[in-house]
């Protein structure tokens, strides 16, 4: 038998070491690769509902030699481990992150705000606006055009809503948590069980379903913080990559455009144009890449994203060459090629 030598490069995973650090009294765990170079731009992934830094393993696996990728677990979630009488609010949320990044010596990065993402991650731009240098924004929302009619509805519960508590608490079960990752794919057999499992498995620990239950009251108060929000990115208008999936049942697309619309002209809209789960997008791209994007009006443009081939959807195949996130040292230029039949998915 005859064997021939496979010539292609092989993609070697990034080293990934993973940690605690205490932060007024909560042992947060989290996520950090080790790059080929010290001074290797740095970048927050900051997680969703109901999910932990685990969503972005794989993001980290491919990016994490050339960027120093670092992914907390909030208060209430994964592996994080807060005291038994720790107050859940979104602030109280930001704080915690903030201290972490400060214990971890971080004075300069990048954020991915993904979801719950967004909450935390405006408040911590709000406070230290010299230290962000680039935004990636996955159905991370900041204004009220983007919440459906269902979000404004859960939004406005109260414990004094009648069945409120019985409504949130559903959110909480294997079947819920299952739809985050199904609902809405093509092709349900392209997502890995997994990551439900895993998020499944944190929400049935002890106290977890509390303090979701205290973060579904609290996220009204991310309402109110909108405008502060928004005018940051008027004032700083840093570099941004907005990505957005049209399936999502709380967020629209509206909220995606509204970036640009409103407050932030000049970031980058991409947008899937087939329903898809949002949950799982960070942590299980496809091989070959994952984000899809809509038709622009202009096919050549810089584009702040990592190294990778993303997939198109009817406007083609989007290559893109090795470049930096915000902030990095290079940026990463991109052109539409034609479409190959290659489908994302996850």
């Amino acid at each position: 038998m005859t064997l021939l030598a496979d010539t292609s490069p092989i993609s070697v995973p990034a080293r990934t070491v993973h940690r605690y650090v205490e932060v007024d009294g909560v042992e947060v765990f989290y996520r950090e690769s080790l790059p080929e170079r010290a001074d290797a731009p740095v970048l927050l992934l900051l997680h969703g509902f109901p999910s932990a830094s685990h969503q972005f393993r794989r993001l980290i696996d491919n990016l994490g030699r050339h960027y120093r990728l670092i992914a907390p677990d909030y208060p209430g979630f994964g592996h994080t481990r807060a005291p038994e009488h720790f107050t859940y609010s979104f602030d109280r949320l930001a704080h915690v992150v903030e201290g972490f990044t400060e214990r971890l010596g971080l004075t300069r990065y990048a954020m991915y705000l993904f979801d719950f993402g967004a909450p935390v991650g405006f408040r911590l731009a709000l406070r230290h606006p010299e230290r962000v240098t680039g935004l990636v924004v996955q159905n991370g929302n900041a204004y009220l055009e983007g919440l459906s009619d269902t979000a404004r509805d859960f939004i406005a519960l109260t414990p004094e809503t009648p069945g409120a508590e019985s409504t949130i608490l559903g959110l909480f079960t294997l079947a819920a948590t299952r739809a985050q990752y199904e609902g809405g794919t093509t092709d349900p057999a392209l997502v890995a069980p997994e990551g439900w499992l895993l998020d499944q498995h944190f929400l049935d620990q002890p106290g977890r379903k509390e303090a979701q239950l205290a973060l579904a009251y609290d996220y009204k108060s991310n309402l109110a913080a909108y405008p502060a929000w928004q005018t940051w990115l008027r004032q700083h208008r840093p570099p941004t990559l907005i990505t957005w999936g049209t399936g999502d049942p709380f967020f629209t697309e509206s909220g995606a455009r509204a970036y640009l619309r409103r407050d932030h002209p000049s970031p980058l809209l991409g947008s899937r144009r087939r329903p898809h789960p949002r949950r799982h997008r960070p942590a299980q791209p496809p091989h070959g890449g994952g984000l899809r994007t809509c038709r622009l009006p202009r096919l050549d443009w810089t584009l702040p994203v990592a190294p990778a081939d993303f997939t198109g959807s009817r406007s083609g195949r989007l290559r893109v060459r090795p470049g930096g996130w915000p902030g990095g040292p290079g940026w990463a230029s991109a052109r539409r090629a034609p479409s190959r039949g290659v489908r994302g998915g996850g």
